[in-house]
Parts: C-alpha cells; structure tokens; sequence
C-alpha cells in the first residue's frame, strides 16, 4: 500500500479541531491513507492513522526487524545449510510432492 503524500493545509490541525470534529476526521481517515497530524501549543502532539494505514506500516516494521535480525545471525555465523534444513524438513514432514504437471516454469 503506497501512502498519500501529507498535506500541511489539510492534514495538520489543532487539537481544539479534533474536539470539535473527530467523527469528520476518522470519516476521512477510511477514505485515505495520510496521517493526521494533531499540534498541541503550535507542535506535534499526536498522529492519526487509519487501520490499514496501521497495519501496512506495522506490518513493514515486523519485516525490517525480522530481517536485521536474520543479518545479525549470518554475520554472528548463526547459519544453517540448506542441504540441512532439506533433511530435517523431510524427516518431519515426509519427502516433497512432486509438482503439479505445467504449474513449474521450465528451465531455459
């Protein structure tokens, strides 16, 4: 999911703003994925997501950290041959079916 662009003239409001309109503003948020950003005293105070908005960028999150860690262990040597993993894969769940006729891209 591509986010939208902030825009300073409508996506940045007092908070005596969100008082007065937050049914409009989480209305807004559904057909949108900018933040809300909500000044308290001329500054940021908080920011207004939608769901999907939520999910897609703590979903990103997950992976990035999922994968510092996977470098961390590679470079702390923490590594597994494949050859490895194939056998204990096929110890635990039996050999590999063989593919479905066609649905495997043939080598050129």
């Amino acid at each position: 999911m591509k986010r939208s662009e902030l825009r300073v003239s409508e996506d940045i409001n007092p908070v005596t703003d969100l008082k007065a309109h937050a049914a409009t503003w989480i209305e807004t948020l559904a057909t949108r994925d900018a933040p809300i950003v909500v000044t308290q005293h001329g500054r940021a105070a908080a920011v207004l997501l939608s769901p999907r908005a939520d999910d897609a960028l703590t979903s990103r999150a997950r992976f990035v950290s999922a994968v510092e860690e996977g470098l961390r262990d590679a470079d702390a040597g923490r590594t597994i041959a494949h050859r490895d993993v194939a056998k204990e894969m096929t110890a635990r769940y039996g050999a590999p079916k063989p593919a479905v006729e066609g649905t495997r891209k043939k080598k050129p």
